[in-house]
């Protein structure tokens, strides 16, 4: 029997669709909604045929061979990818309908495929991931304005020839209307972030406490996820950094953080455990090694969901050095939400989405310099009550606002409008309409 539910395909380039938890998390909510779903992603070394966490959710993937760093490369890169892209979903629509395509930036390179789906009548949703103008600046001293031009314009285009536009926070859906030119009836806000249900199946205790001793237990050192490290008396307090190590993201000032807070406290109580890949990994640890931190500083490398999980259950701190620039203070940052799900409290520099998202659990910093950083590391490790007060407003935070049972409905209303054929009798309870009657795209953010 051949299945009429309606067809979406999922357009991903950033990453492997298995390392992309976000979009792992849609493929999942539109299957259970009555949705069938196709992704078209980069091909990752496993080469899985199913989105993780799906029943049929298939992946379309393709090599990438050309990934590498400077103008020209990425040019190439991405004319490659809109190639391998547009061949790939023609592909798919020559043995099956689609109803409808999502393109995730960056980059915005595939308004091109979805003017052609627009042609078709059918939808093209662009969900937007990252600022890549601002991105760009962040990456370069000297930014080129034919570059930064032509990135602003193809921005403008992966917003004017969506059907819907969704973003992750409300700076984001604010641009799309401002610079983007869009009707703000057809933006919606999606946060990022993990589920009640992936937390809290963690076994993590969030109540009013603060014991975290990461020296025995289930989170003792070698347990998955928390990097092995010199036994020493003491040492039971950890400061976590989790995620991409580039340098936009300024981890290097959590090393320089490091050692000033040596200097402040010595090292026998703590240690930071740096969780996470990206091009500046390398240069980080030659960076711990001259300065003498071997023993303080900690890699873990790339870890999966259940090794975040074990490794954020014996953090007593996090930091989120991200310094403030206009990608950073416009940006709601992943790791901030998986900090804050967690009930971890959050050092961070004084940014507009960062507070938005962590509010009250977070200590904040005006410029995020390596003493700033130290002092205020140096001194919420000897305040228990605080570290309590904000673990606290942090879970409450990410339960009742930020959690992905909130996101989900505003998504899957999104998609019920754009495909009114779809039957009411195929969509989950949980994403009923009458858990929340606001309009799909209102642009409210949960």
């Amino acid at each position: 029997m051949v299945d009429r539910s309606p067809h979406i395909v999922i357009v991903v380039v950033n990453l492997p669709v298995e390392r992309d938890r976000r979009v792992i998390r849609e493929c999942q909510a539109l299957e259970a909604a009555g949705y069938r779903v196709s992704v078209i992603c980069p091909r990752g070394p496993d080469r899985p045929r199913l989105v993780p966490g799906t029943r049929t959710s298939r992946i379309h993937s393709f090599p990438q061979p050309l990934a590498g760093s400077g103008l020209l490369s990425f040019a190439a890169e991405f004319t490659w990818a809109l190639t391998a892209v547009t061949a790939r979903l023609v592909g798919i629509m020559a043995r099956d309908r689609v109803d409808a395509v999502q393109a995730c930036n960056p980059p915005d390179i595939f308004w091109i495929p979805g003017l052609l789906m627009r042609l078709l009548g059918r939808p093209f949703v662009f969900d937007h991931h990252d600022l890549s103008p601002e991105l760009y600046e962040c990456k370069t001293g000297r930014p080129n304005p034919v570059v930064l031009r032509i990135l602003r314009l193809l921005e403008k285009a992966s917003w004017r020839s969506a059907s819907a536009v969704v973003s992750t926070n409300e700076s984001y859906r604010d641009l799309a209307i401002s610079r983007g030119g869009c009707d703000p009836d057809r933006v919606v806000v999606v946060r990022n972030g993990p589920t009640i249900a992936e937390v809290d199946a963690t076994g993590i205790d969030f109540g009013p406490t603060d014991d975290r001793d990461w020296t025995s237990g289930p989170t003792s050192p070698g347990a998955p996820g928390v990097p092995s490290s010199p036994q020493r008396a003491g040492r039971t307090k950890r400061i976590v950094y989790l995620g991409v190590i580039n340098p936009q993201d300024h981890v290097e000032v959590a090393v320089l953080a490091a050692e000033r807070l040596v200097a402040l406290r010595g090292a026998d109580d703590w240690q930071l455990s740096i969780a996470g890949d990206g091009d500046c990994l390398p240069e980080l640890r030659r960076l711990a090694a001259e300065r003498g931190l071997a023993d303080v500083v900690r890699f873990t490398g790339w870890l999966d969901a259940a090794e975040v999980d074990t490794l954020l259950r014996s953090a007593t701190l996090a930091i989120q050095p991200d310094a403030p620039t206009r990608m950073a203070e416009l940006s709601t940052m992943a790791k901030t939400v998986e900090y804050v799900a967690r009930g971890v409290p959050v050092v961070a520099v004084d940014l507009l989405e960062t507070r938005r998202t962590a509010g009250s659990a977070a200590s904040y910093l005006p410029t995020g310099g390596p003493d700033e950083f130290a002092k205020a590391l140096d001194q919420l490790l000897d305040d228990a009550p605080a570290r309590n007060a904000m673990r606290v407003a942090g879970r409450r935070r990410f339960v009742e606002r930020l959690a992905w049972d909130h996101q989900v409905r505003s998504y899957i209303r999104l998609w019920n409008q754009l495909l009114p054929r779809h039957e009411a009798g195929h969509r989950s309870v949980a994403y009923s309409d009458d858990v929340d009657a606001a309009s799909p795209l209102s642009g409210r953010s949960h």
